[in-house]
């Protein structure tokens, strides 16, 4: 990575042609300031959705130095709209994403097949919904707005399934408010345009330490999701089947720090989130560390969770099974050629 790319690019764009528009204007801005040639590193475009503990592994592999080590120059670029990102990746404006599962299975479903998961970070979905005052249990929500990043999102799936267990619905029982990324919901939370933030770690921990209180806590329902994934095209594992490889070897380098050195984490976490406290810290980790994925599993009953739900508005999602949509030959190299038992054996 170059170190234009220390700190991801931000871009929170809404939907539409103009959201596209401005995306495809970054990537040209980008492809501007990288290294001139003389470099023989692979150049690679990723992109991600989310300021969370999940996604942060290209921020660990950089501050690692696992890019130089596998002779990467990675470019990574925040867009905090998941619809715009596998839009983005369609378009071949990118190479690999790291985001939700559910807009690259709307798109697979829709006709999109060239979308695939080659790798797993998190599936299960570990938001919690969180409030202040009289709100403190999943009936006090009744009649409330629940602020979430945007309809459609994991924030906005997550909220349906949690109520859904207490015999809520949205429309009839209480509402939806889109407020962008985690910052933005926890702010809209406390200047009162909601009444409940759906949050990911660190950002529910954060709201906890201002003294706000949970709600729902999602990491006790272990709701199925393919909350975040690795996805790329079929397309583009033809033309550069070795570099992904080599990615998804980074990865898993980074995966493996994120589960052993919390305190490596920690300055990555602050270095990219500016979360510096140490309780918020541990709260989040502790919550987090246990759904991800050591070996970047992508599990097929997360998957068909997402279909399951695609399948209430577009039938066709009925005719999908998990493994269309999963090129598991990296996870499966990884692990034939004993690179995941010789990693794991390090101390």
């Amino acid at each position: 990575m170059s170190k234009s790319s220390a700190h991801d690019h931000h871009l929170a764009l809404g939907r539409g042609s103009l959201a596209r528009k401005l995306w495809v204007l970054v990537i040209a801005l980008l492809l501007i300031s990288w290294p001139r040639p003389g470099s023989t590193a692979e150049k690679l475009i990723g992109i991600h959705s989310a300021r969370v503990m999940s996604q942060s592994f290209p921020w660990i592999a950089e501050e690692a130095g696992l890019f130089k080590k596998y002779n990467i120059d990675f470019q990574l670029v925040f867009i905090a709209s998941s619809g715009i990102v596998t839009a983005a990746l369609l378009g071949g404006d990118a190479d690999m994403t790291l985001t939700g599962g559910v807009g690259n299975v709307r798109a697979y479903v829709q006709g999109s097949t060239d979308v695939v998961f080659v790798g797993g970070v998190k599936n299960t979905m570990t938001q919690t919904l969180v409030a202040g005052g009289n709100i403190k249990k999943p009936e006090d929500v009744k009649g409330k707005k629940i602020g979430v990043s945007r309809i459609g999102s994991n924030t906005h799936y997550f909220s349906i399934q949690a109520m859904r267990r207490f015999n809520m619905e949205p429309g009839r029982d209480f509402s939806f408010v889109q407020t962008g990324g985690d910052p933005e919901t926890f702010a809209a939370l406390v200047a009162g345009g909601i009444d409940v933030a759906c949050l990911t770690p660190p950002t529910d921990a954060l709201a906890l330490a201002q003294g706000y209180h949970y709600v729902v806590y999602g990491p006790d329902l272990k709701i199925p999701y393919v909350a975040t994934a690795f996805v790329t095209k079929r397309s583009v594992i033809t033309k550069r089947n070795q570099v992904i490889g080599q990615f998804m070897r980074v990865m898993a380098e980074a995966s493996k720090i994120a589960h052993t050195n919390r305190e490596f984490v920690y300055k990555v976490l602050g270095k990219y989130l500016h979360v510096t406290d140490r309780k918020v810290l541990d709260a989040a980790y502790n919550a987090e560390i246990k759904e991800l994925e050591p070996r970047l599993a992508i599990k097929t009953e997360s998957l068909q969770a997402i279909l399951d739900e695609v399948a209430q508005i577009d039938p066709r999602a009925k005719k999908v099974t998990p493994q269309e949509l999963i090129d598991s030959r990296y996870l499966d190299e990884m692990e034939k050629s004993g690179f995941f038992d010789q990693l794991w054996s390090k101390k």
